[in-house]
């Protein structure tokens, strides 16, 4: 897992807390996991190097506080608005992984979360509570993965 987010920001940092549940859990052998805190252009090795990439990541979105959200962005645009500045980084590295020939498959799971919320260096309920709905729907995403024919390395990045 490639967890991206800023946990002294609270649920800002929601996809490195999704990200620690999952390296808990029994994953396949073509899963590498990694935690990328805020971001940075180091994170476009293994983006390159992945055959698929998941990332995670907290959203500043109209959906419900704590809705977690399966897209598939292709470039920057399609990144759902974020909190703090690390979204452009994570944005810009899209956009160069893409100018550079990435044609990975990225699936993005986003977690709307409260704009207001206070700074503290823990999950609010809410939050918490869609840690688990996002565990669930990754490992459920990894196991449709592991059943096709020819199953390819995955990064899973969470944001």
């Amino acid at each position: 897992m490639l967890g991206l987010g800023n946990i002294l920001m609270g649920d800002e940092g929601i996809g490195v807390y999704v990200a620690r549940e999952l390296e808990k859990l029994p994953l396949p052998a073509n899963v590498e996991c990694l935690d990328g805190g805020t971001g940075a252009f180091t994170l476009l090795g293994p983006l390159e190097s992945a055959d698929r990439i998941i990332l995670i990541d907290a959203a500043n979105d109209d959906n419900p506080i704590g809705t977690v959200t399966r897209t598939t962005p292709r470039f920057s645009r399609d990144y759902p608005p974020t909190l703090t500045a690390h979204d452009v980084g994570m944005k810009d590295l899209l956009d160069v992984f893409y100018i550079q020939g990435g044609n990975h498959e990225i699936v993005l799971f986003a977690i709307t979360i409260d704009p207001k919320q206070p700074i503290r260096m823990s999950l609010s309920p809410t939050s918490e509570q869609a840690v688990a709905v996002a565990t669930k729907m990754i490992l459920d995403e990894l196991q449709a993965n592991t059943n096709s024919a020819t199953p390819a390395q995955t990064l899973a990045a969470c944001h």
